[in-house]
């Protein structure tokens, strides 16, 4: 069994910080969307985005703090269904919530002119590529998994901030970069989206099964059979969603209608 090493206040402080922080990002979303309303020449913003943002933000924190929090620090399938909610779930449904299109929109001109190309400049379209996205989102949990940093994680509370903070965001940034719901510059195309796609799912149900395998330093061979096979399908039910969105816009962008706006521009 895993040896923590967390300090109880440093947990209580962690956990109130992540508390704060989402309540904080849940109401600016929608305050952001109320402030938009109000400019006469846009629609309202869909009311199913504010739902998605808030559910989003509801699983990091059910992920991070609570019963599930707690007892992934001494249970391997606890922890795996935590990183399901942090790492691939939340990130889908935040990423479906547009945040970029709706800042844009709350935005002065010339302010929303000033992130568009901030959005252009190297660094962000290099974290939205494809390949750096899958290498980030699924290298790192081989990293993960197949070191001594899992164990560690649970030793050093530093480290398991920042293993934690990597997983979600390097979720987000491999959802984003396989669904476009925000203004994205330098588009890839469908076709290569997707042969990127299957190249990454490959290598996360091979992780699963490595873990099914060779449980990770100090954890126990049930829990790994467990969480191993957590992730195996728990990952596909989310990544079917992710190939159901990208072949329906895929579908889409071969529509007459669709082809003409292209040709047009």
């Amino acid at each position: 069994m895993i040896n923590h090493g967390h300090h109880e206040n440093g947990l209580q402080m962690m956990d109130l910080f992540i508390i704060v922080l989402v309540l904080t990002l849940i109401i600016t979303y929608i305050g952001a969307g109320l402030i938009s309303n109000k400019k006469k020449h846009l629609n309202s913003w869909p009311f199913h985005r504010y739902i998605l943002w808030i559910m989003g933000f509801l699983l990091v924190g059910v992920s991070l703090v609570g019963p599930i929090a707690e007892l992934a620090h001494s249970n391997f399938t606890a922890h795996m269904l935590s990183h399901l909610l942090l790492g691939m779930l939340s990130p889908l449904l935040l990423a479906l919530a547009a945040p970029i299109t709706l800042l844009l929109r709350m935005l002065p001109v010339q302010q929303a002119r000033i992130l568009s190309r901030l959005l252009k400049t190297p660094f962000p379209s290099l974290m939205r590529h494809p390949i750096i996205a899958s290498i980030l989102n699924i290298g790192g949990l081989w990293l993960l998994y197949t070191t001594n940093l899992y164990m560690l994680m649970h030793e050093n509370l530093l480290v398991y901030l920042i293993v934690h903070f990597h997983i979600f965001v390097a979720g987000y940034l491999f959802t984003i970069s396989m669904i476009y719901m925000d203004p994205t510059p330098h588009r890839f195309s469908y076709l290569y989206r997707a042969v990127v796609f299957v190249f990454a799912l490959a290598g996360h149900g091979i992780l699963s099964k490595y873990i099914y395998a060779n449980p990770p330093v100090e954890v126990p061979k049930d829990q790994a059979e467990a969480g191993g096979i957590l992730m195996y399908y728990g990952g596909d039910a989310i990544d079917i969603i992710i190939i159901f969105i990208l072949c329906l816009h895929w579908y889409r962008s071969t529509s007459p209608k669709a082809r003409l706006n292209v040709s047009s521009n």
